[in-house]
């Protein structure tokens, strides 16, 4: 009975219940999505870079050496020899290893020289390999494979002509203009900085740093059928896989120990989730400031609650006439409150669920997060619990009041 009498009081007030019901569901739905994006994003995070065992670079802090190898920020301490990269191909456990040259840049997006084992190697999110949506790996020294984002910022298609410039600023002075790269491939969306980054070939980026006569001369040569013959004396850093990764410690050690030069080696995960603790305190932030709005939602639902009850003196006047305790009337008034939070919460429940399995896609393609659709899941319950919980006690506020009213109104009529 008490439950038919709160639904048709409900739709009595129809108006201010849906705003109320309105505020409740944006605000659950809010804390929902950050409760279940804010752990995947973490390990999204993580993910930037997979199936990469060691990161090897010049000595310096990891995380350093974390953000100009795979994120692309910041500025190396110093380079590595090629000796160095060649003893480590040798290094007993090692599978393979991939050569990266960091200093150069087009047009404010960052230039990498490496090798066409790039693209076989190089891995992001849940054991994504690199794929192209037009053309392919290079194959020829003034080959260039760029990132969607710079196919789509600068308008890029297969076979256009791209200059390097010297320096990673957005303005340089210095232009390789004597060697210009052709397009060979655009790589599909990836979140991740590689698709703000121009690929191209280690002998291609040591050929633009040589002077003209010796790149007219290395054309023609490559014209002729022979082979490049360009000396690399150095790169930056080295992506490395092993054979098992149980060996990771070991060679981390022996590398970090190199006494040929001062070399450092990370271990990616490792790295990330340090990089990761000094960025992730903004997912807190959000969730504390997600929380809040909750409760701004259900003190307005506890204030309309509480307006409409000099307008229901009638009402609470009928129930008593019929014997309804103050009890009754406080039951009452911690249903309505219940049903609108019920509601709110799980019509959010499912419009997060919704929203995400719509929305995959382009949060990998455009944000690097790899999300799954993991809100039906214990936790999300809890959290609608406690929500129900708290909607109890912020509506204890109206319920008391009404209470007070209805047994003041049985005192009067005895």
């Amino acid at each position: 009975m008490i439950s038919t009498i709160a639904l048709n009081s409900l739709k009595n007030r129809r108006g201010a219940v849906v705003l109320s019901l309105l505020s409740i569901f944006v605000s659950v739905m809010v804390l929902l999505s950050v409760d279940n994006i804010r752990q995947q994003a973490k390990d999204s995070f993580g993910r930037t870079v997979s199936g990469v065992d060691l990161i090897v670079g010049a000595r310096t802090g990891q995380v350093n050496l974390l953000l100009y190898s795979v994120f692309r920020m910041g500025n190396p301490t110093n380079n590595i020899s090629w000796d160095s990269i060649e003893t480590l191909r040798a290094a007993p456990g090692v599978d393979w290893v991939v050569p990266i040259s960091l200093g150069d840049s087009h047009r404010g997006f960052r230039v990498i020289g490496t090798t066409d084992s790039y693209f076989n190697h190089f891995q992001y999110g849940n054991q994504r390999a690199l794929a192209f949506s037009q053309g392919s790996a290079f194959s020829t020294p003034f080959g260039a494979v760029i990132g969607s984002d710079v196919a789509e910022q600068l308008g890029y298609r297969i076979a256009d002509e791209i200059v390097l410039s010297h320096g990673v600023g957005h303005t340089s002075f210095t232009h390789h203009k004597h060697s210009p790269f052709k397009v060979v491939g655009v790589l599909e969306p990836t979140g991740t900085p590689v698709d703000k980054t121009v690929h191209v070939s280690l002998t291609g980026l040591a050929a633009a740093h040589m002077q003209e006569a010796d790149v007219d001369a290395l054309v023609d040569r490559l014209a002729r059928g022979e082979t490049a013959n360009v000396e690399i004396n150095q790169v930056t850093a080295a992506f490395v896989g092993l054979e098992n990764r149980i060996q990771a410690l070991q060679l981390q050690r022996n590398i970090n120990q190199f006494d040929g030069e001062p070399l450092m080696a990370i271990l990616p995960g490792v790295a990330l989730a340090e990089l990761w603790q000094l960025v992730g305190s903004v997912e807190n932030v959000l969730l504390v400031i997600s929380a809040l709005i909750l409760c701004s939602s259900l003190l307005g639902m506890a204030t309309m609650l509480l307006t409409s009850i000099r307008e229901r003196q009638r009402e609470f006047a009928v129930l008593r006439a019929i014997g309804a305790g103050p009890h009754v009337v406080f039951a009452l008034i911690q249903l309505e409150a219940f049903l609108i939070s019920v509601v709110a919460s799980f019509a959010a429940l499912f419009a997060v669920w919704l929203a995400l399995a719509l929305g995959q896609e382009w949060l990998s393609h455009e944000y690097g997060l790899f999300i799954e659709n993991e809100v039906m899941s214990l936790s999300s319950l809890i959290l609608i619990g406690i929500v129900c919980a708290a909607s109890f006690v912020i509506a204890c506020i109206p319920a008391i009041n009404a209470f007070r009213q209805s047994l003041h109104q049985g005192l009067s009529s005895k």
